[in-house]
């Protein structure tokens, strides 16, 4: 299998997935739209693998080649030789059609076009092409270098060539996988989130227990390393809220509908760590 690979997006989920990914030794081109964007996402890889060297789980002779491995473009059609894309960028419809559909003249007719999207049906996103079998969602989850699962989505024209590609890629990457054969919007991992901060968030909401108490219920009744409100403000509130949107947006299903407080969080500002203010205070 060749390994040339382009990550558009240099933001955290793209510098990290082109991270892992260099590891690996892939030869990543790693593009974004401003020359700040991208300084801003290799500084991010470069002090990750510095932490890693200094815990001792990296040479500093691999890390060193890793970085070597990656290159950076603001120019969309230094994608052309790659072997297999992922797209990265903002949760917009509108903005991935307008990268896919580029893509789809620039690269060769073999090459696999993969979004890592969350949330939108990868149907929707390869109707772009002319090529949608080729095209399929390739999941990674936040921080890349750290989370061991990658969700492959078929669209409904996937091939399974593009899907074993996929799948080959992530592993390849030291990833593990699994399969969403029907492409729903969320798909497994988002769903399953959304559902259970959405229900969080109403608890807490109309008084039942406090933020601590639902999160404390979470880690230690089922086991979760994480409550759902701990998570909800380390992934951003905003982010979530889109999420769980767009959930509710193409299912309809009512366990979706975001709450109003997620809503008034977003329109005052509180969206998590980054933020310094969500469910908790940072």
């Amino acid at each position: 299998m060749a390994r040339k690979l382009a990550v558009i997006g240099a933001g955290l989920m793209g510098s990290g997935i082109a991270q892992v990914s260099a590891q690996a030794g892939w030869d990543v081109v790693l593009r974004d739209v401003t020359d700040e964007a991208l300084k801003r996402g290799t500084d991010g890889i470069k002090a990750s693998y510095d932490k890693f060297v200094s815990k001792g789980k990296l040479a500093a002779d691999d890390a060193e080649a890793a970085l070597g491995r990656i290159t950076t473009t603001t120019d969309l059609d230094a994608c052309g030789d790659a072997d297999i894309v992922v797209e990265a960028v903002f949760e917009k419809l509108e903005v991935k059609h307008e990268i896919f559909r580029a893509l789809d003249k620039i690269v060769r007719p073999e090459t696999v076009l993969a979004s890592n999207t969350s949330a939108i049906p990868i149907t929707k996103i390869a109707a772009a092409t002319e090529h949608p079998e080729r095209v399929v969602g390739v999941h990674f989850f936040s921080p890349v270098p750290m989370m061991q699962l990658v969700e492959l989505v078929r669209g409904y024209k996937t091939s399974d060539e593009t899907l074993a590609t996929a799948r080959e890629f992530a592993e390849s990457v030291g990833k593990t996988c699994i399969v969403v054969n029907r492409d729903v919007a969320g798909f497994v991992t988002t769903r399953l989130i959304s559902a259970l901060v959405v229900e969080a968030t109403k608890l807490y909401e109309s008084g039942v227990a406090t933020a601590e108490d639902i999160d404390l219920a979470c880690k230690l009744g089922f086991g979760h390393a994480m409550g759902p409100l701990a998570t909800a403000d380390l992934t951003g509130v905003d982010i979530l809220l889109h999420a769980t949107g767009n959930i509710y947006t193409e299912s309809q299903d009512e366990k979706f509908a975001p709450p109003e407080l997620m809503r008034r969080m977003v329109d005052a500002g509180d969206i998590g760590r980054k933020s310094g203010q969500g469910f908790y205070k940072y």
